[in-house]
């Protein structure tokens, strides 16, 4: 039972990124927003991994933020896909449909 929700877990890991521009391609979000989005699709992330994502691809120049003022507390930072992530999630589009299609014809044919 351990080693098989290990494997869930390295293979969402994987699709996290995927998954935060995914997010992110459709509105701008908060991490506490994208969090409860990928709670919702059963991709059950903590806030640990989450922000590292976040920033490194920020550096990476795939999103960017803006401060907004909040009624309830700080002011929070709304996360949005730039050009650049737009066309980092068309390529991981293209390459998930190829990776699907490849695993499904090995399922197929087992």
């Amino acid at each position: 039972m351990e080693n098989k929700d290990n494997i869930r877990i390295q293979m969402r890991k994987g699709l996290l990124e995927y998954c935060v521009l995914s997010i992110l391609a459709r509105k701008e979000a908060y991490p506490s927003e994208i969090l409860e989005e990928l709670k919702k699709a059963d991709m059950i992330v903590v806030e640990g991994t989450l922000y590292p994502l976040l920033i490194r691809d920020k550096n990476q120049g795939l999103l960017s933020y803006r401060w907004v003022e909040s009624t309830q507390g700080p002011p929070r930072k709304y996360y949005y896909i730039t050009d650049k992530g737009k066309e980092a999630l068309s390529e991981m589009d293209d390459a998930w449909a190829e990776i699907v299609k490849s695993v499904e014809m090995l399922i197929k044919n087992r």
